[in-house]
């Protein structure tokens, strides 16, 4: 939605303001009025698009099921990474589906990757959340992704939402608590969406391969007994054989 108002950038009406939102873009223009001839500063508002994708994205961290209306393939990593981030997010009690899905947004598995703010490896580590966590080394697979899980863990329990959980992984735990929400930072709301586009298309893949799976019937077998014939001899004695 596209909406024009007359005026300069500062006086913008009441009504307008409050329709403004931080995820939301003020382009000014200049054009010529039709009647006058004269040129007038026209504000073009644009809401972003993060934000109706954040809302999306709820339903795939709140149920399982809404991973099934997701599409896409499934997250690809190398077979050494996944068995690590397996390890981890099983010694931690972290869903393996949403570390691949912070580590692909992160860093695309990218042991080595460096961000622009000095974040390292896989999980994308600052020094200072790196030493929180134990890691020595962030450029080192095992220890990144630990460190990375332990940290994941810990926003889980304080905020008891794995959706929290990632946007505190980007925003920092104190954006998350000022606004109990997802801070409404265009890159944290952008960050939350990939993230849970991510997870949901994980998630799916894994609801489609255990529907393909053959079903084991763990159900204990009843004993086999065998048969007894019974006969008479011939004094009349009654006799029982097993078969």
């Amino acid at each position: 939605m596209v909406a024009g108002i007359a005026g300069p950038p500062g006086l913008l009406s009441a009504a307008t303001r409050s329709t403004i939102t931080p995820a939301t873009k003020v382009v000014p223009v200049l054009r010529a009025d039709p009647r006058s001839g004269q040129m007038v500063r026209t504000m073009l508002i644009s809401p972003r698009v993060v934000e109706s994708r954040v809302v999306a994205s709820q339903a795939v961290f709140a149920d399982p099921q809404a991973a099934l209306l997701e599409t896409g393939s499934a997250i690809l990593g190398s077979s050494e990474v996944r068995n690590l981030v397996a390890d981890a997010a099983k010694s931690y009690d972290v869903s393996a589906a949403l570390v691949e899905s912070v580590i692909q947004v992160e860093s695309n598995f990218n042991p080595h990757a460096v961000s622009p703010k000095g974040a390292q490896g896989l999980m994308q580590l600052m020094p200072s959340t790196a030493r929180r966590f134990g890691v020595k080394n962030s450029f080192d697979p095992k220890q990144n992704i630990e460190g990375g899980v332990r940290y994941l863990k810990f926003l889980r329990e304080t905020f008891g939402d794995d959706r929290l959980a990632v946007a505190a992984y980007n925003a920092g735990e104190g954006a998350v608590q000022k606004y109990g929400n997802v801070p409404p930072y265009p890159e944290t709301m952008d960050y939350v969406a990939k993230v849970g586009k991510k997870y949901g298309q994980a998630r799916r893949a894994e609801i489609s391969k255990r529907a393909a799976q053959p079903k084991v019937d763990n159900a204990p077998k009843p004993p086999e007994y065998r048969r007894l014939a019974q006969y008479v001899d011939a004094e009349g004695k009654v006799y029982l054989s097993s078969q």
